[in-house]
């Protein structure tokens, strides 16, 4: 049996509610226990320049890093694109 898109549709939004649904059951669950010691940190781009933010400075370190890294291998596939 061949899906037509409108299901495959339907289906890809009824996946991402269950989705949803299950990270605010999570959340509301787990809101017992509020001592925990989360680490967060948050990277990105801002034009060529890598930036990072979160509350654990290790984490910031990695996360920057990671994201360089991630910058250089599109790069790297970027310009085998554009001489091949």
């Amino acid at each position: 049996m061949q899906l037509r898109m409108e299901q495959l549709v339907n289906f890809g939004i009824l996946v991402v509610i269950i989705g949803f649904m299950i990270i605010f059951m999570g959340i509301f669950l787990g809101a017992k226990d509020s001592t925990s010691k989360s680490k967060v940190a948050i990277g990105g781009f801002i034009g060529p320049i890598p930036f990072g933010f979160g509350n654990d400075k290790t984490m910031v370190w990695f996360v920057t890093t990671l994201t360089v890294v991630m910058i250089l291998i599109w790069l790297f596939f970027y310009m085998s694109k554009i001489y091949h």
